[in-house]
C-alpha cells in the first residue's frame, strides 16, 4: 500500500479523549460530576495511566474538564466568551476564576477586619487578621476588574509571604501550607454605589453602581479561614449559578 493510501492510525490517548468527550455530551458524565479516577479509566481501557493522564489533558484543554487536587477531574459548564463571567457551581469554580486574575497588590498589613464584614461573619471586631487590599483585572484586560480586601485569618498569616505567587485569595495555599480543607464558602451579593477613594483606581466616576461580593472560606469546624470583599463597576459583573436537584428519598 502506498504511503498516501495508508490509514493514519490514531493515538490511543486521542481515542480515549474521544470517547470521554462524547460521554460528556450525550449525558454519561453531567456537568458538576468527576469522571472515574486514573486508576479506573486505566483498568476500563487498558492503558497506563500516562495514557490516561495525556487524555485527559485534551480534555482540559478544550475545557470540558477541570482537575484539582482532592477533587478529581470534574466536568464544567462551557465557558463564557467574557473573560469575567464567573459560572460557578463549587469552591473550586471560584479558586479557578481567581486565578484569571492580575492582582495589583497595595497594602499588606495587620488590622482588625472590616466592620461589615464582621458583623456578617459574627467574628469579634478586636480580633487581628492579615489584610491584603488591591486591585484585580483579569489577564489582558484594559480596565480593573474589581477592588478587593481580603482578611486571612491570623494562625495562617505566614501564607502572606507567598503574595507574589498568588493572583487573588490564598485558599489553595493556606490548605497546602497548613494542610487544612476548605468544605464551605458563604456568599452574600449587594449592591452599592462606588466611594471617590475606590473609584480612581477602578477608573470610574465616584458613585458608579457597583456588585459588592462578600465570601467566607469555612473548614470542617467552621473555622474562617479567609473572608473578602470584591467590588466591581456594575458593567464588569457576570455572575451564573448552576443548581443541582436534591435526589428524592426513597420514600417518594
Amino acid at each position: 500500500m502506498s504511503p498516501a493510501k495508508a490509514k493514519v492510525v490514531e493515538a490511543r490517548y486521542a481515542q480515549i479523549a474521544r470517547d470521554l468527550k462524547e460521554k460528556i455530551a450525550n449525558g454519561t458524565y453531567p456537568v458538576g460530576t468527576s469522571l472515574p479516577t486514573e486508576e479506573k479509566l486505566s483498568e476500563r481501557y487498558a492503558v497506563s495511566r500516562n495514557t490516561v493522564r495525556e487524555a485527559l489533558r485534551q480534555l482540559r484543554e478544550t475545557n470540558l474538564v477541570a482537575s484539582r487536587r482532592r477533587a478529581g477531574t470534574v466536568v464544567v459548564p462551557p465557558q463564557s466568551s467574557d473573560s469575567n463571567f464567573l459560572h460557578a457551581m463549587s469552591i473550586n469554580d471560584v479558586v479557578n476564576f481567581s486565578e484569571r486574575w492580575e492582582f495589583d497588590t497595595l497594602s499588606v498589613k495587620t488590622s482588625s477586619i472590616n466592620q461589615k464584614l464582621g458583623a456578617w461573619l459574627g467574628v469579634p471586631g478586636k480580633l487581628q487578621w492579615l489584610s491584603v487590599c488591591g486591585v484585580s483585572r483579569t489577564k489582558g484586560a484594559t480596565l480593573p476588574e474589581c477592588w478587593i480586601e481580603y482578611y486571612i485569618n491570623q494562625e495562617y498569616s505566614a501564607v502572606g509571604r507567598l503574595l507574589n505567587r498568588y493572583p487573588g485569595p490564598l485558599i489553595t495555599a493556606i490548605e497546602d501550607m497548613f494542610g487544612v480543607h476548605v468544605v464551605e464558602l458563604n456568599q452574600d451579593i449587594s449592591a452599592a454605589l462606588i466611594p471617590p477613594e475606590m473609584a480612581a483606581k477602578l477608573e470610574v466616576k465616584a458613585g458608579t453602581p457597583a456588585i459588592v461580593v462578600r465570601r467566607a472560606c469555612r473548614t470542617a469546624d467552621g473555622k474562617i479561614v479567609e473572608a473578602f470583599i470584591e467590588t466591581y463597576p456594575a458593567p464588569r459583573f457576570r455572575y451564573s449559578v448552576t443548581l443541582r436537584r436534591a435526589k428524592a428519598s426513597h420514600g417518594r
